[in-house]
């Protein structure tokens, strides 16, 4: 088998396994209010939220875009290596924070692990597209998501006022179902489409497809790959994750989680079809979710949670991206041998 053949094989698969591990990563992110307000059962919502994952990988390809454009790597093995290193700096963080049951980001994690392979091997790396597609969304996104939250949840218990408690619970338990169904499509419209994108790079770099300014295409076979890993990783489940999200940083009510859901699904959507970001699902929801939860009052969010949250979010572009820098200097000592 040729030898660059033999890496792009290998660097496919190792982006697939990434994929995977975003999806049981973050499939708390899409379920865990409706588990923890019990309009879904555990297994519903997993199931729920693989189908869901699954079909909004194929709604776009504006993010996967995105994420090819990060970097410019060689067009060549060493080339290879860099993408390979990146996302193994990735998929280490993933799990690291899956360990300690922190929901991190995911696209943070593989965007930092991409930018520290890249600045160690000394290629280059789009900085304004790092800048304006990640970096100033991974700051405003939760920021509004937090907002969006508070106003939301205020609209609906000012419109629900005089309704009959049990009655409004029930009926947004149902929607709930509706709202947990969006959360995991704009799941699978972001995160998937991350995976597609690095595997364009690597197919690209290698010379087995046509670059996006030479007319260059996702194959239909990385749109499906990518969708089913990510949806077998979101069956998987993530349980450590899910406890955090939905019982530590606030107890929900079903008419909080629909706002939450909701508002998190909107953020999703209009940042992959609007600006072509790729903004974490994670720090959206978590935001959301805080957001929802203040409109108690402040103390009802358990901010020493929220803390060790975003503290993840702080450590996860630095921490991938130097677990990545060090395995690109393995891979290429290895190579050089």
């Amino acid at each position: 088998m040729d030898v660059t053949l033999a890496i792009v094989i290998t660097v496919v698969v190792v982006a697939l396994v990434f994929d995977y591990t975003n999806g049981f990563h973050d499939a708390a992110n899409a379920i865990a209010t409706s588990v923890s307000t019990r309009a879904l059962t555990p297994r519903v919502a997993l199931a729920l939220a693989a189908v869901m994952n699954f079909v909004g990988a194929f709604l776009g390809q504006q993010v996967a875009h995105t994420v090819s454009d990060t970097i410019d790597p060689p067009g060549d093995n060493h080339g290879l290596i860099i993408v390979m290193a990146g996302l193994v700096g990735a998929i280490t963080w993933n799990l690291i924070t899956w360990y300690f049951g922190l929901p991190s980001s995911s696209s943070h994690a593989l965007i930092g692990g991409l930018v520290g392979s890249a600045v160690a091997a000394g290629v280059g790396v789009s900085w304004s597209t790092v800048l304006e597609k990640v970096v100033i969304p991974m700051f405003l996104s939760p920021l509004f998501a937090f907002a969006a939250g508070f106003v939301v949840m205020l609209a609906v218990l000012w419109l629900f006022r005089r309704a009959n408690p049990h009655k409004a619970n029930r009926g947004f338990r149902i929607a709930q179902t509706i709202s947990a169904a969006g959360m995991a499509l704009g799941h699978g419209l972001q995160d998937a489409q991350k995976t597609m994108g690095v595997i364009f790079l690597a197919l690209v770099t290698g010379g087995y497809v046509a670059s996006e300014d030479q007319g260059g295409d996702l194959p239909i076979w990385v749109i499906v790959a990518a969708a089913t890993a990510i949806a077998l990783g979101t069956w998987a489940g993530g349980w450590r994750i899910m406890r955090t999200l939905g019982r530590r940083i606030i107890h929900l009510d079903p008419p909080q989680g629909f706002a939450a859901e909701s508002v998190a699904a909107s953020v999703l959507y209009t940042t992959a079809f609007v600006y072509e970001a790729p903004i974490s699902t994670t720090h959206t929801i978590t935001s959301a979710v805080m957001g929802v939860g203040a409109t108690k009052r402040l103390s009802a969010v358990r901010w020493g949670v929220a803390r060790s949250i975003v503290t993840a979010w702080v450590l996860t572009f630095p921490a991938s991206a130097s677990v990545a820098a060090a395995t690109y200097f393995v891979l290429h000592g290895i190579t050089r041998i």
